[in-house]
């Protein structure tokens, strides 16, 4: 399948478009029940970038499905339908969905990102550094960049449509929330992430940190929903190459946002253009994270 990157270029279903994020285009389906479809538009620094990776939404789509089967006895997710001959129509007509859509019943989003993390890296470290602690969770003194934590640590921030998630302590999701709610959140996440840790570092990837998102549906009940520890949503990096101390090599989107480092841009839109060969390493690093967290080959052209 050759597919122009950053496929869609525009929305497939206009009159049905509910929203369209910097990767995944959500489109109504009925009352309850929406279609997510995971684009190969990539963003770094809170702005889409171009050209975008051929390809990418199939794989961000094919390894959510896998951790929601893998981890469905966690908490209950919102998928409905992955195959696109189970879709209804107009959307089953459309082939170029195949393997990157979804069907999925719709909840009420909770308002907030729920993260966790096992080492201390990124923005984590450099709230570290300056005050000892991530979102008001204390930790020893002397950890090193990189380090693994005693133990993964929640730390939710602000959901952002614009702009930047900004971390915020627990108490904050209490408010937001309701303390049933936060508590529920934190405890799956937590759960969430020892599993998916446990079963990706035998598989030769550690996985750092990610971030994951609830809604509620209509009783109330806690729904895991968007992406499951995709590159997109998560820090991955190669076990046999880990080593404390500084920024490991990773599998996600890292790679680009050192690549728009080095090459000067200010950070405000336009971002400057991939070269053909950064388009190319992306992709490359975001197939083999598949490849070793589900130990199938998934072809893209």
């Amino acid at each position: 399948m050759s597919l122009p990157a950053g496929f869609p270029s525009a929305p497939l279903f206009p009159e049905r478009l509910v929203k369209r994020g910097k990767v995944r285009d959500v489109y109504q389906v009925g009352r309850d029940r929406l279609m997510v479809v995971a684009s190969d538009r990539i963003s770094a620094f809170d702005v889409v970038l171009d050209p975008g990776v051929p390809g990418k939404g199939i794989v961000l789509t094919q390894l959510s499905n896998f951790w929601f089967g893998e981890l469905s006895g966690v908490v209950p997710n919102h998928l409905l339908a992955t195959d696109i001959n189970e879709f209804p129509e107009p959307f089953s007509a459309e082939n170029a969905l195949a393997g990157r859509a979804c069907l999925v019943r719709a909840v009420r989003i909770v308002p907030v990102e729920c993260v966790v993390r096992g080492f201390i890296v990124g923005s984590g470290w450099k709230e570290y550094q300056a005050t000892g602690s991530v979102c008001g969770v204390r930790l020893p003194s002397g950890l090193q960049q990189a380090g693994r934590l005693p133990e993964p640590i929640f730390t939710p921030s602000t959901k952002a449509e614009v702009g930047h998630d900004e971390n915020i302590p627990f108490d904050d999701v209490v408010r937001l929330t309701g303390g049933n709610v936060a508590e529920r959140l934190r405890d799956v996440s937590l759960e969430l992430y020892n599993r998916a840790a446990s079963l990706a570092e035998a598989r030769g990837i550690i996985i750092a940190d990610t971030k994951f998102e609830f809604g509620l549906d209509a009783d109330g009940v806690v729904v895991w929903a968007d992406e499951a520890l995709t590159p997109d949503s998560s820090r991955f990096w190669p076990a046999d190459r880990y080593r404390p101390g500084g920024n490991p090599p990773s599998f996600d989107k890292q790679f680009v946002r050192d690549w728009l480092e080095r090459s000067g841009w200010n950070k405000q839109p336009p971002a400057p253009a991939l070269p053909p060969d950064v388009v190319a390493r992306t992709q490359a690093l975001y197939l083999e994270a598949y490849r070793r967290l589900t130990g199938r080959e998934l072809q893209i052209q």
